[in-house]
């Protein structure tokens, strides 16, 4: 059985972010009717077809994979925020948190799908509560989400339950509608246990075990900040040792920030094929340090890049921090040539997507889902367009995300001419200030 194709995408630069990061000049994007694509290539040499064909100007490219979010999170954007991470956590971001409803998180997580998609981002790893209010708003929108929904064992928070019920709502989820649900299996399930210092080391093994069992993403914060983890560090030596110790690394485990790790937690790490979100914004202004990106890239760990929440990030522009990144890995190591433009768009993209486990996203390559990304090419910020490094460098350390005009998420255009096209913006932000005004208070 065959699928039919849908649309035939064309343009003068396609970036399909293979290993090489090869600039493809005069590119086709080929989408079949379930979503999927079916062939990138030079258009000279694309295959016949009677679909209907759009051409672009400037550059089509994947959809940006934003591998640590707590999106909802928007609506207290700003607060704290001159404080180290403990307490910016205790004493303002939990307490503002209590007043949270479902109602308020599905505001908050609508109007940040539409900034995400604004920046050309398609793919948000979250961790969050009020599952049914994330779900709710990414389908609204036409975005996609990895959902970890949060799991937490701290003063405050048992009022969404105890740490067992909610790993065992995410198992029943998983069990009742699989890994993967809706429209271009646009939402993921997986377990978001928030960190080895807010539960105890019998929930982190026993949620390690129900996630194996699924085969679902573990999302955990690990050694974010210096003065977190103290107690958990004198009993076990580091973060990751204890992960370790109780089984948590033997399955698919994203780590978030990994910034206070040691040579030999970078070992361990790698030796479990364990993954590290990146998320060098957020890491600076809490003043938790810099992770060591260029080690842990070196050591074999998939490295993905995140905005952390816009509480702490305070923005949800990948661009940001994949430029961020790179200026930290070359000031903190002294070399000029670490993480060069192709390498930083790649872990924007295809290394986002490895470090979740998913092939089927990050990349323009057959059978992967049509998450595509339109960006203007006529910019200033190009000098030399038809030099391929140099767009390259240009599109990344000096264009970024005002350079995107239009969005697709499973071929469905979900961004078009920089407005979504579901929902409307003006709204979702008036929406959103009303309730920020209200938590504000």
């Amino acid at each position: 059985m065959t699928t039919a194709l849908a649309t035939r995408l064309t343009a003068p630069v396609v970036l399909p972010c293979d290993p090489a990061c090869t600039v493809l000049r005069d590119g086709v994007v080929d989408v079949d009717d379930t979503g999927r694509i079916t062939h990138v290539g030079p258009r000279s040499s694309a295959p016949p077809t009677d679909a209907p064909v759009r051409a672009l100007p400037g550059a089509l490219l994947p959809g940006l994979v934003n591998t640590h979010a707590h999106t909802p999170m928007s609506l207290l954007r700003g607060m704290g925020g001159d404080l180290p991470l403990m307490r910016w956590l205790q004493e303002v971001m939990w307490p503002a948190e209590g007043k949270l409803e479902a109602s308020d998180v599905r505001v908050g997580m609508t109007a940040g799908c539409v900034e995400l998609l604004r920046t050309g981002c398609t793919t948000s790893v979250e961790m969050y509560f009020f599952t049914d209010a994330v779900i709710d708003a990414v389908t609204t929108v036409g975005s996609r989400v990895v959902l970890t929904p949060g799991i937490i064992a701290a003063p405050g928070w048992d009022r969404l339950g105890s740490w067992q019920e909610m790993r065992d709502e995410v198992s029943a989820r998983i069990d009742a509608d699989g890994l993967r649900s809706g429209p271009g299996e646009r939402i993921e399930l997986g377990y978001g246990p928030h960190a080895a210092y807010t539960l105890p080391p019998e929930a982190l093994e026993s949620v390690g075990e129900h996630a194996r069992e699924r085969g679902a993403l573990v999302h955990i914060h690990v050694a974010e900040a210096a003065e977190e983890d103290l107690a958990q560090r004198e009993a076990y030596g580091s973060v990751p040792a204890l992960l370790d110790q109780v089984g948590m690394l033997g399955g698919r485990v994203l780590a978030a920030h990994a910034v206070q790790l040691s040579d030999q937690d970078v070992e361990l790490l790698a030796a479990r094929g364990a993954a590290v979100a990146h998320c060098p914004g957020s890491n600076a202004k809490l003043a938790a340090g810099i992770a060591r990106v260029s080690l842990l890239r070196r050591s074999g760990i998939r490295v993905g890049l995140g905005t952390d929440g816009p509480a702490s990030g305070d923005d949800l522009d990948l661009w940001a921090e994949a430029r961020l990144a790179g200026l930290l890995a070359r000031v903190s190591s002294g070399d000029a040539a670490a993480l060069t433009a192709a390498e930083l768009l790649l872990m924007a993209t295809r290394d986002g997507a490895a470090a979740i486990g998913r092939d089927d996203l990050g990349a323009l390559e057959p059978g992967r889902w049509a998450d595509l990304v339109h960006v203007d090419l006529s910019d200033s910020t190009f000098v030399t367009p038809e030099d391929d490094a140099q767009l390259l460098s240009n599109l990344v350390w000096a264009g970024g995300s005002r350079l995107v005009r239009d969005v697709w998420v499973a071929g469905e255009q979900v961004l078009a001419d920089q407005e979504p096209t579901r929902v409307d913006r003006a709204t979702a932000t008036a929406e959103l200030r009303s309730v920020a005004a209200r938590l504000h208070a």
